[in-house]
């Protein structure tokens, strides 16, 4: 990405375009294989009961843990009734629990096996989503399933127009059932439904922020435009019984870590609407007044989730996963803060703060990710270059296509424009120490892009790219004259696209000339406005506050430097 001009300058002597050509031919073929047909009529069929527990479980710890939905003893009672002889499970029921067994999916194994189920599944929920909608469906149980296809059309990549645009019609639905209100406004009713009223608003609330980081679109809503207070420290149990009271905020409940970042939300909401606007531009001093809230609210939150009294019987606080998926969401809000001021730093030292933060940050974000990348401490580390064995976070950043893994793309190409940065400045008559951790980092997401090819992706650039990036800093590191470093990016971006072609070819089944069709050029190119650079979702992050109307050039133009 530093150089992609010069690839384009050197295209007619080099085999990238028609070898990526032949990728997007094979990318098309895997994808038909995986797409079920449109309307895809819900069924009752499910995987056997052993596999289906597995992916629940996964579901539970990747998502239920921090963003509230489901009442899990209802949910539990029901789902084991499907299992029972003569059972007549309610289609709304199953549709709801395909959605969560497709998030279960992504990070159920190594492989990503059921990858293909997952998107059927999807289709099947976005089918009966479809249907004419009367008021008998604007209940809980509806919000639920709402709220769930977001987040599998997130994390299996069945998108179509961007996820981002769907939250917008989820918390308009939301609007119009009242949950913005808090239940005290309204008539009474049980405790029940008081506290699953305030759980869904509020899961709703952090899915805005989530696809608006991701997308770089506005929030969609603002403190002034709802009243449901903080959901309550109960226990899931004791919504069933009329009067329970609610547990100390010192005593860890299943909805401890939701209470603790609702506490962070308004200044979240702060930061992602101040980087999400365009006429925040220039205004370097709101910034340090946000990251000062920002940090501040992070510290109040590490004290919640690290100061839980022990309890007999019963898990005393967050797990160490669970830790880690919160300090990825708020570690993603501080390098979203800081990012837009990494290369203007550069030239003016009052933004140098700014970008230690965004680089801190993101060091962060790609640890949780890649727990055993060797930025991280000798004690922390697992034996062995590979990643856990069960590690599910990791699994659904590397597998799938959602918010986990384009942080954490992001993350890497912010370093590696960092070390860029570092290896430009400290030119000199000797050469210079380098941050070895900022490069084994970029090292490590070029085998971990590979590896998500390996289990499904069809996108090879971001694979390429990171390969390009790996060589243009070797070069630099050697002290290459500008003029020599081209060879090396171009033989980078043959190898790594003929290595995925190899990939691509298995997968589908077909040989390279099978592949290809070269009606298919026009809509495939490597220059980074095609809609068809996709691997990185959005290239909002990198835009704002740039004042320039390419994107991505603003960070490696020679200009800014």
């Amino acid at each position: 990405m530093f150089v992609m001009n010069e690839i384009h300058l050197l295209e007619s002597k080099s085999n990238v375009y028609p070898l990526l050509l032949k990728c997007k031919a094979l990318a098309r073929v895997i994808k038909a294989k995986r797409t079920p047909a449109w309307p895809t009529i819900p069924t009752k069929e499910l995987p056997e009961k052993q596999i289906c527990d597995k992916l629940i479980d996964c579901y539970l710890k990747t998502t239920e843990n921090v963003y509230r939905i489901l009442h899990l003893p209802s949910f539990k009672r029901d789902y084991e009734e499907l299992w029972e002889p003569g059972a007549y499970p309610d289609i709304a029921f199953i549709v709801q629990l395909k959605l969560i067994l497709a998030i279960g999916a992504m990070s159920y194994d190594d492989d990503l096996s059921l990858r293909t189920p997952a998107i059927r599944w999807v289709y099947e929920a976005m089918t009966w989503a479809a249907e004419p909608e009367f008021k008998a469906r604007l209940g809980i149980q509806f919000i639920q399933t709402q709220i769930l296809l977001l987040l599998a059309r997130e994390a299996v990549g069945v998108s179509g127009d961007s996820v981002w645009v769907t939250a917008g019609d989820v918390v308009r639905r939301a609007i119009h059932m009242g949950l913005h209100r808090d239940p005290r406004h309204l008539p009474k009713r049980s405790l029940f439904a008081n506290e699953m009223h305030r759980r869904l608003w509020n899961t709703i609330l952090e899915m805005l922020l989530r696809m608006s980081l991701t997308s770089g679109g506005p929030p969609l809503i603002r403190m002034e435009d709802f009243d449901t207070e903080t959901p309550g420290n109960f226990d899931d149990e004791q919504l069933m019984i009329e009067g329970s009271l609610e547990k100390p905020e010192n005593e860890y409940t299943v909805m401890s870590i939701a209470v603790a970042l609702r506490k962070t939300f308004a200044v979240r909401l702060m930061v992602v609407g101040f980087v999400n606007d365009l006429s925040s531009c220039g205004t370097y001093e709101r910034t340090l007044e946000l990251d000062a809230e920002l940090r501040s609210a992070y510290k109040t939150l590490c004290r919640t989730l690290g100061g839980f009294k022990p309890q007999s019987g019963r898990p005393s606080g967050p797990s160490p996963l669970d830790l880690r998926f919160v300090d990825f969401i708020m570690q993603r809000h501080i390098s979203a803060l800081h990012t837009p001021y990494l290369i203007p730093a550069l030239r003016q030292a009052k933004y140098a703060l700014s970008r230690k933060l965004a680089v801190e940050a993101v060091l962060k974000t790609w640890s949780a990710v890649y727990p055993t990348s060797s930025i991280m401490a000798p004690q922390l580390r697992h034996n062995g270059p590979s990643l856990p064995q069960d590690d599910l976070l990791s699994r659904l950043a590397c597998s799938g296509p959602g918010f986990y893994r384009v942080a954490s793309l992001q993350a890497s190409l912010l370093v590696a424009a960092e070390l860029d940065n570092q290896l430009r400045e400290e030119r000199g008559l000797v050469p210079s120490p380098f941050r070895a951790d900022l490069l084994s980092v970029i090292q490590e997401s070029r085998e971990w892009c590979l590896r998500s090819i390996k289990v499904g992706e069809t996108n090879v650039k971001g694979y390429m790219v990171n390969c390009i990036i790996v060589a243009h800093i070797e070069g630099l590191m050697k002290g290459l004259d500008a003029k020599e470093i081209p060879p090396l990016f171009l033989k980078a971006a043959e190898d790594s696209v003929e290595e995925c072609l190899a990939i691509l070819e298995e997968k589908a089944g077909q040989s390279q000339d099978e592949a290809a069709d070269p009606r298919d050029e026009l809509d495939v190119g490597i220059r980074p406005q095609s809609p068809d650079w996709d691997f990185l979702v959005s290239d909002a992050m990198f835009a704002y506050n740039a004042g320039m109307s390419e994107p991505m050039t603003w960070m490696f133009s020679e200009a800014v430097r």
